[in-house]
């Protein structure tokens, strides 16, 4: 090859290298124009990670949803309107000094009548026996609970037991071989994380929605019991009407939380749901299961989250943990040796970031659970022992009572004859007063209770109901004010002090 050939043909060469590149600049560009990175050497621009990109946008619900929602419920239940359940007390003296003791026609024998009205929610079905978890305030004051199963089968349910302070309630069908939803752990949970809510909006049944754990512990100050525990799941899962008592669960069909509540200004969804933790699911529901009753093991402190006033006016060292605003005398806390104005920072080495957080992790403990405690004292860390305990002041198990073993006294559904001499339905009469709160009180042998605290009572699981309201903290007064008449007809009141 001559040197004019061999010329020519490089400097073809060189031009079809430097339209390569050209083509390969403009390329780049107008992919970085539509947000893909390129790089190249020691280019500026990189390719995006699709694999990381395609993995986060290929999350498949089907499975979780296949898994879950045959376990999850709709129940129905009937309960006394709200606007009857309002009426009582003094409306109650006027009614009777006007018209008479459930006699005349006047609004008293509207209000022993009071109707029924229905609502609904969902629930989770946790043992194949049929143990249902679902939201206290689903099931609170319902004269019947009725469970409607994914292939549409009807059961009749009764409630085991249930926790103001938690809003949880477990109730029971009497069928075997039912679909479940296994217990996950709300504590691996991370904001962020894929979730979904399964359960019954608007009396939609089968409905499921996707979102992202938006936060964790929040406190929305919902619960209007004493010694409430409120450490709720956030998430942006589509919650409204009829999801009460429905399923959290992640992407792998596991019950990480029970939806209870919304965030909103009209009722319905406005982007923001909370759930219940399953780790306080799954410790309440075994509880009732076990005893009855839940065990709620107290610390003795009055706390406070660390703002940045408080951390001003105290020149606290951190913004994170549970400030001790107080201590009770004699509780654990005190024997453990936490002081006035320490900051709990962790539990068990978990760290606490909230009071919420802190309440949580306290009530999931049962009284005569020890716990290590790491307290911040001015510059000091300090690492306590304490040993929970209940709120009587002890480290005892606590069980459910009997309407009887509180009262002293033993009681039975009222006679059909008498009930018609007096023109009442139901009502639960007492057959004997022995030592007890009752003979307290003043009640005598034969009196019928037909309200507790403004509530109809037409059995002794009516009564025992209420009760359980008042020690379980539902109502703020320690006592059950009665309402009632004697076989005589005589029309009487009572307080009676627990």
């Amino acid at each position: 090859m001559n040197k004019k050939n061999f010329f020519r043909i490089l400097c073809l060469f060189l031009a079809v290298v430097g339209v390569s590149a050209a083509t390969t600049f403009t390329v780049n560009r107008l992919t970085n124009n539509n947000l893909t990175e390129t790089k190249s050497g020691n280019s500026p621009f990189s390719f995006a990670d699709f694999q990381t990109a395609r993995s986060g946008l290929e999350t498949d619900f089907t499975l979780a949803a296949e898994r879950t929602i045959h376990a999850v419920v709709h129940v129905k239940v009937k309960v006394p309107s709200r606007g009857m359940q309002g009426m009582g007390g003094m409306d109650d003296f006027f009614d009777q000094f006007f018209f008479g003791p459930f006699g005349g026609g006047g609004r008293q024998q509207q209000q022993m009548e009071q109707p029924l009205q229905e609502g609904s929610g969902s629930g989770v079905i946790i043992s194949a026996d049929g143990y249902i978890v679902t939201n206290n305030h689903v099931i609170e004051n319902a004269k019947e609970i009725e469970v409607t199963l994914n292939d549409k089968r009807t059961f009749k349910a009764k409630l085991v037991g249930s926790d103001p302070t938690t809003d949880i309630a477990l109730i029971k069908i009497e069928e075997k071989n039912l679909p479940t939803i296994p217990f996950g752990n709300s504590d691996s949970l991370k904001v962020g994380e894929w979730v979904l809510a399964v359960g019954n909006p608007f009396n939609l049944t089968s409905t499921v929605t996707a979102g992202i754990v938006s936060a964790k512990a929040r406190n929305i100050d919902i619960l209007k019991t004493q010694m409430k525990i409120e450490s709720f799941i956030q998430t942006d899962a589509a919650i409204n009407p009829g999801n009460s008592g429905g399923a959290l669960v992640n992407t792998d069909g596991q019950l990480i939380g029970i939806n209870t509540a919304i965030a909103s200004a009209t009722g319905s969804y406005a982007g923001y749901g909370f759930a219940v933790p399953s780790g306080i699911v799954q410790k309440v529901v075994t509880d009732i299961k076990e005893h009855g009753k839940v065990q709620r093991a107290v610390l003795g402190v009055a706390l406070g989250d660390i703002t940045n006033q408080l951390a001003k006016e105290k020149n606290l060292k951190t913004m994170e943990g549970a400030y001790v605003n107080d201590i009770v005398k004699g509780s654990a806390a005190e024997k453990a040796g936490i002081e006035k104005g320490d900051i709990i920072t962790a539990i068990d080495g978990v760290k606490i970031s909230s009071s919420a957080q802190l309440q949580e992790l306290v009530g999931r403990r049962r009284p005569g659970d020890k716990v290590k405690i790491n307290v911040l004292r001015g510059d000091k860390t300090l690492t306590l022992s304490a040993e929970l305990k209940n709120m009587q002041g002890n480290t005892e198990i606590v069980s459910a009572v009997k309407g009887s073993e509180i009262f002293g006294a033993t009681f039975a559904e009222v006679d059909s004859q008498v009930a018609a001499s007096l023109n009442i339905e139901g009502g639960v009469q007492v057959k004997s007063v022995g030592k007890g709160a009752f003979a307290n009180a003043g009640v005598k042998e034969g009196f019928i209770i037909l309200k507790v605290n403004n509530q109809t009572v037409e059995t002794e699981d009516d009564l025992q109901r209420a009760v359980n309201q008042v020690i379980n903290g539902s109502d703020r007064d320690r006592a059950l004010f009665l309402t009632g008449v004697y076989p005589n007809g005589r029309v009487t009141y009572y307080a009676v002090g627990i």
